[in-house]
């Protein structure tokens, strides 16, 4: 990461030239059921977001791969066949799905106004729904929002192609409010705003990637309840566009699990605009190379987020699986500890219980030779060829009882490696998803 400028939250997605955001409240999570006596919703939680691009962008995206799949999926999907867009529209608080017919209608609506209040065409919108299901869409509140985002959108400026770096920051800086609420209106059960951009050189052009994200809950890999939307102004070919964010999603997003469930709404939207004016960057040179990596970069940084903010969770896991065969096997393995309950409330309590951990080795479903697996909490080894290994539990519970934790499978019986992140199973996630609706 050292070659890339990386900049935490602020400018976010408006980072790339020619970007803008904004996210406002217009009721929509008010509308939840209530808990307790009151609503969910509180001083005017934003909750519909807006991004916009200057000129239509190339665009590329990754779904949800569960078979329920929500009117807002399908209608993006379907926009992006088109190959260029223009604009994102998200709201928070309900998922529009399991809606029939109504909830396609509402999808393409919310494009429709959308593309109407900023003046794009409708088929270069992306429309993204997150919240609960099986209720429909309180549309009047989302026509609403949309107006009044679309206010806030206009009144930010956008940042000119032609603009020196000096006017560059300026511009970032003035925008910068935008960024944060519409990370903030993606929101469900997220405890914070999740933005991150990354500025690096591409035929002597100053490139930026930026980002917003939601996610806490429901993570698991081939997504799952999260939502990112990025952008660059870099001029790149849509086959490498395609290609990128799919390595890129891969290796960050399709390797975090919070709890194991997976979402009918999740998607990953990259738009590149071409405002940086560099030489198209095509499949095999160096520049895309550089760009994937900066494209990683941002993925990742938010993957990790998302894992710190686990609903419920008091520590991250770095699941590191090393020595096996294949890649595959790795990661297979991996994401087997990084999902059993039972690792995750040892792991929640300090409890040095690697019992747990070898026993989800063992289910996989991989093969491999249990006698030859060591197991280490940090660098403290705590199971050596399958079996007990002498260590000083005290040391390992203190250890165990920080914020972040690493745990690391040795099958010695190759080369790869892989690494699932996630986090502890705690009282609080249970109380955050028994009240989540009702």
């Amino acid at each position: 990461m050292g070659e890339f400028a990386i900049r935490i939250a602020k400018r976010g997605i408006i980072a790339p030239l020619g970007m803008r955001a904004a996210g406002v409240y217009c009721g929509i999570k008010g509308q939840m059921p209530e808990v307790g006596g009151q609503k969910k919703q509180k001083n005017e939680e934003k909750d519909l977001a807006l991004i916009k691009s200057e000129v239509p962008a190339r665009a590329a995206g990754v779904f949800t791969q569960n078979k329920l799949k929500s009117p807002s999926v399908l209608v993006s999907k379907e926009n992006l066949k088109g190959g260029l867009i223009q604009a994102v529209v998200v709201n928070s608080g309900n998922a529009n799905c399991c809606t029939g017919k109504k909830g396609m209608e509402d999808a393409r609506m919310m494009a429709k106004i959308t593309a109407k209040e900023l003046r794009v065409n409708e088929k270069q919108v992306i429309v993204a729904s997150t919240g609960i299901i099986g209720q429909p869409l309180p549309f009047n509140l989302i026509k609403k929002g949309i107006k009044k985002a679309g206010k806030e959108l206009s009144a930010s400026s956008p940042i000119k192609k032609e603009a020196t770096s000096r006017g560059i920051e300026e511009a970032e800086k003035l925008n910068a409010k935008g960024v944060f609420d519409a990370a903030e209106a993606i929101m469900t059960t997220d405890k914070i705003p999740k933005a991150v951009a990354v500025d690096f050189e591409i035929d002597k052009k100053r490139v930026s990637i930026g980002a917003i994200a939601k996610g806490s809950g429901m993570l698991s890999p081939n997504l799952a309840t999260m939502l990112c939307f990025i952008a660059t102004d870099a001029v790149i070919s849509r086959e490498c566009l395609e290609r990128s964010l799919k390595w890129a999603v891969d290796k960050s997003f399709n390797l975090i699990t919070v709890d194991g469930d997976t979402s009918p709404s999740d998607m990953v939207i990259i738009l590149a605009n071409g405002l940086a004016k560099n030489k198209e960057i095509r499949e095999g040179s160096k520049e895309f190379n550089k760009f994937y990596a900066a494209l990683y970069t941002v993925t990742f940084i938010l993957a990790r987020f998302m894992v710190v903010d686990g609903e419920g969770a008091t520590k991250s896991i770095d699941v590191v699986v090393k020595n096996a065969k294949t890649f595959s096997q790795a990661e297979k393995v991996a994401r087997s500890i990084a999902n059993s309950n039972l690792v995750k409330t040892a792991l929640f309590g300090a409890d040095p219980n690697w019992g747990r951990i070898m026993t989800a080795v063992g289910y996989a479903g991989v093969e491999l030779d249990i006698n030859k697996v060591d197991i280490y909490f940090d660098k403290i080894k705590v199971a050596g060829k399958g079996n007990a290994f002498p260590f000083n539990e005290k040391e390992v519970k203190e250890m165990l009882e920080e914020e972040e934790v690493k745990v690391t499978v040795d099958l010695n019986s190759g080369k790869a490696e892989a690494t699932v992140l996630t986090c502890d199973l705690s009282y609080e996630y249970v109380k955050i998803n028994a009240e989540y609706r009702t």
